[in-house]
């Protein structure tokens, strides 16, 4: 006869779990290549050097290189699309030329920005906006339904009042945007420049949460909550590399990666 699970039992589960997590210990150089490699790819040159300092570890990387990826961003952030472009292709012009999802993207990106313009000023001419959306996406848009679809939703912005715009119109001024953009442009240059357009860290995460809910479908004995490691309580010194880049990323006046906060 199988006896039932008392709290005991889950108890004695759940020291097994965490015995078991403990025999893993990933050694400390590991894991500051792993938070420095983050920082890097995510394009955060001035907190890179600093975590560099804190966990003396070599920065072996061109920080220059770093830094136009940080100037693209930082134009898409601040609504600059036409800025972003020029300075994407000075680096590569293939980068656009070989993804043209990712530049139709930013073209109906920068159409927005010009519609958020006239928004902000009542009684502005649309004529800008029009003429743009004209030149720049019509021509793209028969070679692909999505890009159609984007379009007529975009120049929907100009019909309706700013203050009465259904969700999915409105999410199109959400700075969201802005940022789902600029990390498919990061991904492309970092692709394009032969690295990992994904920080092995982010990866990490990522299999370690599927894993997690491949396990609880399964219905694996496994603890209620688990800690991913990333935030914590202040007694837990694995989340010391979490804290440094909050910190550094702070500091250098950046959004900090959902991945971390």
């Amino acid at each position: 006869m199988q006896m039932s699970r008392t709290p005991s039992t889950a108890m004695a589960t759940w020291h097994r779990f965490e015995r078991n997590l403990d025999e893993v210990k990933p050694s400390k150089t590991d894991i500051n290549y792993l938070v420095m490699d983050y920082l890097i790819t995510n394009g955060y040159p001035a907190a890179a050097k600093k975590f560099a300092v804190e966990a003396n570890i070599q920065l072996r990387t061109d920080l220059e290189a770093i830094q136009e990826r940080v100037e693209i961003r930082t134009a898409i952030h601040s609504g600059d699309i036409q800025a972003a472009v020029e300075k994407i292709n000075e680096l590569n012009p293939q980068i656009l030329d070989e993804d043209p999802s990712l530049h139709f993207a930013l073209l109906r990106l920068q159409l927005v920005e010009l519609i958020r313009t006239c928004m902000d000023t009542p009684g502005s001419d649309i004529t800008p906006a029009l003429d743009f959306a004209t030149a720049q996406l019509a021509p793209r848009a028969p070679t692909n339904p999505q890009f159609l679809a984007d379009l007529e939703r975009t120049l929907a912005l100009l019909i309706f009042p700013s203050d009465k715009l259904a969700p999915p119109l409105a999410s199109l001024l959400d700075p969201a945007l802005r940022k789902e953009i600029a990390t498919r442009v990061n991904e492309a240059i970092l692709q394009n420049q032969g690295a990992r357009k994904e920080a092995r860290l982010r990866n990490l995460v990522k299999t370690r949460a599927y894993a997690e809910q491949k396990a609880r479908e399964a219905k694996k004995d496994i603890p209620d909550t688990l800690d991913i490691g990333l935030v914590g309580d202040a007694h837990n010194n694995s989340n010391r590399n979490a804290n440094i880049i909050r910190d550094t990323l702070m500091s250098n006046n950046s959004d900090i990666d959902p991945m971390v906060s």
